[in-house]
């Protein structure tokens, strides 16, 4: 989908030039793409450190992507370990630890939880492990904030050496109206690119961030719980307070459903 909604803006602004009479040769410009492009990376490239920069590859996968987590799910899980805790201990759990599918977040957890750490200790590690995460996110997320910044104004100076260039040669005045019309150019490239692609994806890098930090946090209180021998049920009502008004709808649901 973002992709589809990148595609949907440029199309919006394009179908609207068109049908106001313009043609879209007119909005081509390779000098005003290659300041605006070229000026953008190279002002990122200073702003953000190559070890972070090396990864924006991988940043436009995961931004394009639709990385889905389902809570539900996740406390059903939690749920069974629970269950099985409380009937067997939990050192029985070790097995269940030793899956391949299992999240590394979860296996560091439990299996802390199962070697008898103090709870405050799992809670420590766990939530720097967090705060690990979010700040190696916003390292990364800072690369397109920083290009969001800094190309309306590489466009913006696009312009002004366009307008230096036409000033600085009046001889014919019939055409000037068209080389003040390309200088321009450069700044709509700035905006545009701004607007529709870099900061929207900053957006959306947000959005996944605050998504997998709202899902660790539930791990974490999970793990607590099950450590402390909270009752399986009494655990699923703290683990419901991370769920949004519809995915507690839908859980209590299935809950009946099982239930009949």
């Amino acid at each position: 989908m973002t992709i589809i909604f990148i595609i949907f803006s440029f199309a919006a602004l394009l179908g609207a030039f068109i049908l106001d009479g313009g043609h879209i040769s007119g909005l081509l410009s390779p000098t005003a793409a290659l300041i605006v492009i070229g000026g953008t990376i190279g002002a990122t490239g200073v702003t953000v450190p190559l070890s972070t920069l090396k990864n924006v590859g991988k940043l436009f996968v995961v931004a394009m992507g639709n990385r889905k987590t389902d809570l539900n799910a996740l406390i059903d899980y939690f749920n069974e370990l629970s269950t099985k805790a409380r009937k067997e201990g939990l050192l029985a759990l070790e097995s269940d630890l030793n899956a391949e599918n299992i999240d590394p977040f979860i296996r560091k957890g439990m299996s802390l939880a199962v070697d008898g750490t103090n709870p405050e200790l799992i809670k420590s590690i766990m939530e720097t492990q967090i705060e690990q995460i979010t700040k190696r996110h916003r390292a990364q997320i800072q690369i397109f904030e920083a290009a969001g910044g800094y190309a309306p104004t590489m466009g913006i100076l696009g312009t002004v050496m366009g307008l230096v260039h036409v000033l600085s040669n009046l001889a014919d005045a019939s055409s000037l109206g068209e080389k003040i019309a390309v200088a321009f150019l450069a700044t709509m490239y700035g905006i545009g690119t701004a607007n529709i692609i870099w900061l929207p994806i900053a957006g959306k890098l947000k959005a996944l961030d605050a998504a997998e930090v709202k899902e660790k946090l539930l791990i974490v209180e999970a793990v607590l719980s099950i450590t402390s021998g909270d009752n399986p049920q009494v655990m699923v009502e703290k683990l419901k307070v991370f769920l949004d008004p519809s995915q507690v709808a839908q859980y209590e649901r299935a809950e009946g459903s099982e239930a009949a």
